[in-house]
């Protein structure tokens, strides 16, 4: 019954984002998305969300300056940049390579740079979370994740670069929404929302159980806290948060 219910109301939203799917089946709204839609929404979702989060991030982030390298400087590498919404969080002198599957946040990761002149940016790479090939293996000393394994393909083989790309006792930080508690309503409403979620904001999963894949990864130690973070009216409250050592 449950199920069929689901299947209902998913059919009822995809009713009412006609517009949406059609352009989808004529080809035009994954570019538009990429290009246009999707970078202006996460600067502005990135700047709530800040605003929701600031102190959780600002304690997450608060020891990065001790994974700094042998070398004296810390060297980090972000998956899934976006607009910088994190720049902000990260210590003065810290090199920062950008990485985002999607190159078109030029506009609002110049803002987020101009704003933020006390980090070094070393390039910005255009990679996808699953191959960063670029990056020489052991060369970074910290890897940021934020908002990004809900679009990822692959969880598993995101997390494997991470692992790859940091040096021994380097540091995996991120902060994801996931998937609600099993037999809740926000699970069953992200159940409804997610086929059409997925399509409007470029791939975003929202039943993906994140912490179970860093729990398999092959981390020697996991710091891992589920938090509510309230955006009204979404289905991403539920988020992890914390960060593991190579």
């Amino acid at each position: 019954m449950t199920r069929l219910t689901i299947l209902f109301l998913r059919a009822c939203l995809a009713l009412l984002a006609m517009p949406i799917y059609l352009l989808s089946f004529l080809g035009v709204w994954e570019p538009f998305c990429k290009k246009v839609f999707f970078p202006y929404f996460l600067e502005k979702l990135s700047v709530i969300h800040n605003g929701k989060t600031k102190k959780q991030k600002q304690e997450l982030f608060r020891n990065l300056p001790d994974f700094t390298g042998p070398s004296g400087e810390l060297k980090l590498l972000e998956i899934g940049t976006g607009c910088g919404a994190n720049f902000q969080f990260y210590p003065p002198g810290c090199k920062v390579t950008c990485s985002d599957v999607n190159p078109n946040f030029q506009q609002g990761l110049s803002r987020s740079m101009s704003k933020n002149q006390h980090l070094h940016y070393e390039r910005f790479l255009t990679a996808a979370g699953e191959d960063l090939h670029q990056v020489p293996s052991g060369s970074v000393d910290a890897v940021v994740c934020t908002l990004v394994l809900c679009s990822v393909q692959s969880v598993s083989k995101t997390l494997k670069e991470a692992q790859r790309v940091l040096r021994p006792g380097g540091v995996f930080y991120f902060l994801e929404h996931v998937a609600a508690s099993p037999s809740s309503w926000k699970l069953f409403w992200q159940q409804v929302c997610h086929p059409t979620w997925k399509l409007v904001f470029d791939g975003c999963c929202l039943t993906r159980e994140i912490w179970k894949d860093l729990e398999e990864a092959n981390f020697s130690e996991l710091k891992l806290q589920h938090i509510s973070v309230p955006l009204p009216w979404t289905p991403i409250k539920p988020h992890i948060i914390g960060y593991a050592v190579k």
